[in-house]
């Protein structure tokens, strides 16, 4: 887990790099998705969007196929990491939990000036109930998808009832997905929630707005993890809480020593002085 304060810059760590790039990998190829999708109802010569500058290939249906394919290899090996990095580090934040969905309610309540919002963990439950769904949704346009390719590429005799099921939760799902990625990014434009547009970029939000809405999350994050500052001598210095000494032992000057970590000669020498 990467998540840590970075202090003196009134920051907390979301998402690791690699977190951002399998976000935005799913993301930009998804897009991609949508966009070749489309293009093979067709709607590029219908529409006129082949007349648009740089658009004149949307026209050629084994051009779109072509980028629909390549978009789909990366979407689904990000989506296959990300469940099984994930999966092996034992990552279940954004999994749903009971209650969830009453929770969600009372908060979305509040957007409305229905009542106070109670705290929350890194992830909102509306955000786990999401997670759940879009996941779901992406799982069957993938195998629903695996299937028409294996149609095109290797069978083309394929039985017409497995195709047709294919292509019908294939195109259902589709369009499903656009609903969900439009909510996805309207979810973001609710006031509460744009502070956190900043962690999709940059894998930080404000330290202050983490501990005002996400309380139990900082809360756990600030009992477990000690901030280190650099103590002048080369390296970082972790200090004992309550006292100005170093896990190591040593004292730096002006600092009171905490007398459970004297050494016993230490405390030999203090009382042959006290005699």
């Amino acid at each position: 887990m990467t998540d840590r304060v970075i202090e003196g810059k009134n920051l907390v760590r979301r998402h690791s790099v690699l977190e951002l790039v399998e976000h935005w990998a799913i993301a930009l190829s998804g897009l991609l998705l949508i966009l070749t999708g489309l293009l093979e109802l067709p709607i590029g010569k219908r529409y006129y969007v082949t007349e648009i500058p740089w658009f004149s290939w949307s026209g050629d249906f084994y051009t779109t196929l072509t980028i629909h394919y390549i978009a789909a290899v990366v979407f689904v090996a990000a989506s296959f990491f990300h469940v099984f990095y994930h999966g092996l580090l034992g990552e279940g934040g954004l999994l749903p939990r009971r209650g969830d969905l009453k929770e969600s309610i009372k908060v979305i309540k509040t957007f409305f000036g229905k009542g106070d919002e109670p705290p929350f963990e890194k992830y909102l439950p509306e955000q786990r109930l999401a997670y759940m769904g879009m996941a779901f949704i992406i799982a069957m346009l993938i195998i629903s998808g695996l299937v028409k390719t294996y149609k095109n590429l290797l069978d083309p005799q394929l039985s017409y009832a497995v195709t047709s099921a294919a292509t019908w939760i294939h195109n259902i799902f589709f369009v499903l997905f656009i609903a969900a990625f439009i909510a996805h990014i309207a979810a973001l434009v609710i006031k509460p929630n744009r502070p956190m547009v900043r962690g999709i970029f940059t894998g930080t939000i404000r330290l202050d707005y983490a501990r005002g809405r996400h309380s139990l999350w900082m809360a756990a994050l600030e009992r477990t993890k000690t901030p280190s500052t650099d103590d002048g001598r080369g390296g970082e210095r972790e200090e004992v809480a309550g006292t100005g000494a170093r896990k190591d032992g040593h004292v730096l000057p002006g600092e009171k020593p905490d007398p459970g970590n004297e050494t016993g000669s230490e405390r030999t020498n203090d009382k042959k002085e006290e005699l």
